[in-house]
């Protein structure tokens, strides 16, 4: 973590409140759980755009993101020459081939590290003549990562956020994360929360990110990966809830490997029920569905 990073991120972060979804809550008491692991995006973190990555909700529009990447490259002190329009399809050839590549290999869930992804977009537009001159050896492509998502996917605190981790950790529960999601994920804590997530009471050995390990939710190897690492504690799945707010990325896949589930029904943006999925009926049901994060110690018998 660079303390310009986490003040990037900072500056450009502004409240946003969630959406009513409508829907009840359905709040049993779970027996037995000592862990408590969370999604991101659209369940800790009210997401503008209700996820991360090309397929998110409400990705942003194509005229957004034209004025977006401009913005982006300028702002991290590269002089772009070329169409919006242009360099937003560079970007996404360059994420929709690292993609493919990976699932030729076998990975059908594949996940791209958006700073290989910036620095071969960059190599691409000066290549074409639309980069006046090329990055430096020492260029910041984490800055210019961040620059472009602050312009496309804004975030903030998710209502409830402190409250819920002081009361989890209160009654002794082990934290952690599984998330779809890049480098500068994990700062947007610092930035708009005010707290590191170890500061929060997450265990750093049970945090999983999609851009670390190549693949992305609903592949249940990040499921797995946390498995074995809660095993480690003394921890099973079967005594673990994971929270998160898409039936299909994070319920299915989370239950699929043993764990309890609650889905997070707390913002109308990031809310996936997936009831047009021709698939849904694999999906399942979760353990139980909260509409407030302050609803989650409750569902915890001491």
């Amino acid at each position: 973590m660079t303390d310009s990073h986490v003040a990037a991120l900072h500056r450009a972060s502004l409240p946003l409140c969630p959406r009513n979804t409508h829907l009840a809550p359905r709040l049993p008491q779970l027996v037995g759980i000592r862990a408590v692991l969370f999604d991101i995006y659209g369940t800790l973190m009210v997401s503008g755009v209700g996820d991360i990555g090309l397929s998110a909700p409400d990705a942003p529009s194509a005229a957004d993101r034209q004025i977006a990447f401009p913005a982006a490259l300028r702002a991290a002190g590269l002089d772009y020459t070329g169409d919006g329009q242009h360099g937003v399809s560079i970007w996404r050839e360059q994420i929709e081939a690292s993609h493919q590549a990976d699932r030729i290999a076998g990975i059908p869930h594949p996940e791209v590290d958006i700073v290989e992804i910036w620095r071969q977009t960059c190599a691409r537009l000066h290549a074409l003549g639309e980069l006046t001159s090329a990055p430096s050896a020492h260029f910041d492509y984490q800055r210019l990562a961040i620059e472009y998502e602050i312009r496309t996917n804004p975030v903030w605190p998710m209502p409830g956020l402190s409250s819920c981790l002081q009361q989890l950790t209160g009654l002794g529960q082990v934290l952690g994360i599984i998330s779809n999601a890049q480098f500068f994920t994990p700062l947007l804590f610092p930035a708009v929360a005010g707290a590191t997530l170890e500061q929060l009471g997450f265990e750093p050995r049970l945090c999983f990110y999609s851009y670390l390990l190549r693949r992305a939710k609903p592949s249940c190897h990040l499921y797995r990966q946390a498995a074995t690492a809660l095993a480690q504690q003394g921890l099973e799945p079967a005594t673990t809830l994971y929270v998160g707010n898409d039936l299909r990325n994070d319920i299915w896949p989370a239950a699929q490997v043993g764990y309890k589930t609650a889905l997070f029904a707390g913002d109308g943006r990031s809310l996936r029920l997936r009831e047009d999925d021709p698939n849904r009926n694999e999906y399942g049901e979760p353990d139980a569905i909260v509409t407030r994060l302050e609803q989650i110690p409750g569902l915890i018998l001491p």
